[in-house]
């Protein structure tokens, strides 16, 4: 790849695709990353008919520790832009939802954040430049009933702001910046996959 290069994750449908589209249509060079491997490809495809740019395709589910320390490693290489947008939301109350599926929420929302964020930046760094797009949502910004579906996810994106707006401030004057996207409700696949009510006005994420 010899243009600048968007790492972004999640890219396949909702607002993971608008980051996508947007970069290739920039003259980036892109590593999409995604558990589904036809979409990836026919987005690589598309993209590349397109705006004329290559697409390098991660498959890898970030709920699991080898594929975020695949992606990790890929990030180690050097990217401009990282765009943590993979996101994860569970509809069950939380006392009737199983453990394992609360700690994968918490991996894709907050570890692969974490370490792919870790990753990134370091190159970055060197370089004198770089972005880090997260994508959070209105959510991490209000507080929610404990018991309620949305108590960890809220809690998780909660922790994204934070996180993001510490890195940036500690980074002011490298050329590197960090940035939350808190959206409000945005009618994606998200929701359905989560089993969340898209028809309620309380469904923002």
């Amino acid at each position: 790849m010899t243009k600048p290069v968007a790492l972004i994750t999640g890219p396949t449908s909702g607002i993971g695709a608008g980051f996508a589209r947007r970069y290739a249509a920039d003259g980036y060079d892109l590593v999409l990353v995604a558990r589904d491997e036809v979409r990836l490809r026919n987005l690589a495809e598309s993209l590349r008919v397109m705006h004329h740019t290559e697409s390098e395709v991660m498959v890898a589910d970030l709920a699991t520790a080898d594929a975020r320390a695949q992606v990790v490693d890929r990030l180690t290489k050097g990217v401009r832009v990282l765009v943590n947008n993979a996101g994860f939301g569970i509809s069950d109350e939380f006392l009737s939802t199983d453990p394992q599926l609360l700690q994968a929420e918490l991996d894709v929302n907050v570890t692969a954040v974490m370490h792919l964020t870790r990753a990134a930046l370091p190159p970055m760094v060197a370089a004198g430049v770089g972005t880090v797009i997260n994508v959070a949502s209105v959510a991490g910004l209000v507080s929610g009933p404990l018991l309620s579906p949305k108590a960890t996810y809220a809690a998780s994106k909660a922790w994204v702001v934070w996180f993001s707006e510490g890195l940036a401030n500690g980074l002011a004057g490298t050329g590197v910046g960090v940035h939350a996207l808190c959206p409000g409700f945005v009618r994606t696949e998200f929701h359905e996959r989560a089993g969340f009510d898209v028809g309620s006005k309380r469904s923002v994420m």
